[in-house]
Formats: C-alpha cells, structure tokens, sequence
C-alpha cells in the first residue's frame, strides 16, 4: 500500500451560468458549461505514523491561508471514513494557486482530488456512486471534478443542483485568460443577492436555455456567444469593481468575458494564444491576472 501521494486539483470556469429559484430544500437548480482548466491547486497526501498520539485524524497545513477546521478536505475525510471504515490517520500539505472565494471551484476540486488520493493510499477503490454520496456531502461542485478527473474530458455540461454532469469534447481553440479583481464573494452572500433580485423581479427578462441549446452555443463561433451568469448583474451592483475589470477585459481585445460561478473571477475569451498574451502585458499592471 502507497503510504503518500501527490494529486493536482484544477480550477474551472462556468461559461454560462444560469441559477433557478431556490427550491424547498434550500437548493437552487443550475445550468452550465463546466470546463476545466490548467491553473491547480497541488496536494501532498501521506499516511501518518500508526504511533503518532495526535487526536487530530486528518491534519492539513496550507502556508498560504488559513483554513477553518471544518474544510472541505476534513468533511471529505469524515464521509469516506464513515462510508468504508477506513481509520488511519492522513496529513496533507496543501499548496494553494486557485484563488479563494473567485468562483472557480478550488474548494470542491480539493475535495476530488483528496478522494482520489485516499483512494489510492487506502486501497479502497469507490464506485462512482460512493464517491458521489460522499460529494453530496461536500458541495455541489465536487460532483463535476469527480467525473472529469482521471484523465476525462474536463468539460461538461452541469444541471440539478450541480450533481448531473453530462461531459462532452472541449473545444481546443479556446484560450482564456483570468482576471481576479480584490473582491472575495462568499457562495452564500451570492446566492442572497441572487434571491433577492429574483424577488424584486430583475430576471424576469431572462431566458434558461437548455442543454442542447448551451452546447450548441460552446460550439458557435464567438461572436455568437450570448451566455450570461445570473450571478454577474447582483454583485457587479455591490461591488462595481467587477464591472471595471468585465469592460478592462472586453477592452483588451476578449471576444467574449463573463464573471465564473459565484464570482469574482473573471475570465476573457481569446481566439489566439498572441491576443491572450497581449492582453495580460496590457492588464497584469492593474490587475491579478492568470493565464
């Protein structure tokens, strides 16, 4: 049995994000393009001494923030403890890139990754529908990083509350370019502003497409792309800054620029890798841009 291992977890982009009235069970239905992309968080896994007097199961040291004792890799832990049985004691040193609160999953890619890797080190290996019972009890986007790791196509089209991933073939002439403005955005607060703007009515104007519709759309060419994120009008409202940064990326040449998930990151659409690069000489000045 391995007795460490080190997993990568990448960060997505929601291209489209539409987000439905919260549901009875506090949830709300979604529709998006999910697609992954190269910027990773690094994790180092490995089985602790069975000698080791330490009460604390599952330790994980980040040197770049600080993170609550209830996480998203400890919650991943606890449920695939509790589904299997499994009982040693793990540490992991978690090298964090993906930028915290930007809306492009580094939280739930963690979880998968960290699942993959107890995987491996434990010798126990998961059906799909353990893993996801375990990602249920994480966070939604867990769900899509555990069907597009291991080698899958990284692109999928994500409905329900993030739990039905339909994967699809990326396109490979898209190159994009992240762009984080200073604005850290809770998932709760957004999906507050979400209800509330659904409660006064500002998205009565908006249409849900479907999941052909969306995948027909990814396919187009870009100045076809017409995808909005509901997120993207609530908080560019209480943080304008959002909205500075959306037109700098439109302005440095984007064929296409939309706030991801929850927000704040954003992301432009480049048809070339020079427009990209050309694009971050222009704007890594002012703001933290990631290609």
């Amino acid at each position: 049995m391995l007795c460490s291992i080190h997993v990568s977890a990448p960060a997505k982009l929601n291209i489209g994000l539409s987000v439905l009235p919260v549901r009875g069970d506090g949830f709300h239905d979604i529709k998006s393009i999910f697609t992954e992309v190269s910027l990773c968080d690094e994790l180092d896994v490995s089985l602790r001494d069975r000698n080791d007097k330490s009460n604390i199961l599952c330790s994980v040291n980040c040197s770049s923030m600080s993170l609550p004792e209830k996480n998203t890799i400890t919650m991943t832990y606890k449920a695939f403890c509790e589904l299997t049985g499994f009982s040693e004691k793990v540490h992991v040193e978690l090298e964090k890139h993906i930028p915290s609160g930007g809306g492009l999953g580094g939280g739930s890619s963690d979880a998968a990754s960290f699942l993959f890797a107890l995987e491996a080190l434990s010798g126990i290996k998961l059906s799909l529908k353990d893993e996801e019972s375990i990602a249920s009890k994480v966070g939604s986007d867990v769900f899509f990083f555990l069907h597009c790791g291991r080698g899958h196509t990284g692109c999928a089209v994500v409905t329900g509350r993030g739990e039905l991933v339909e994967e699809f073939t990326p396109r490979a002439d898209v190159y994009y370019l992240l762009l984080c403005p200073p604005v850290q955005s809770s998932t709760k607060e957004a999906y507050a502003l979400v209800d509330l703007w659904y409660q006064q009515g500002k998205y009565s104007s908006w249409n849900i497409p479907t999941k052909e519709e969306l995948k027909a759309m990814y396919n187009s060419p870009f100045s076809k792309w017409t995808f909005r994120n509901h997120f993207t009008p609530a908080l560019e409202e209480k943080y304008p800054v959002i909205g500075q940064a959306l037109a700098d990326l439109k302005a440095s040449g984007a064929v296409y620029a939309e706030m991801s998930g929850s927000g704040s990151s954003l992301f432009g659409v480049f048809s070339s890798e020079k427009a990209r690069q050309q694009a971050c000489e222009k704007l890594c000045h002012k703001w933290n841009c990631y290609v």
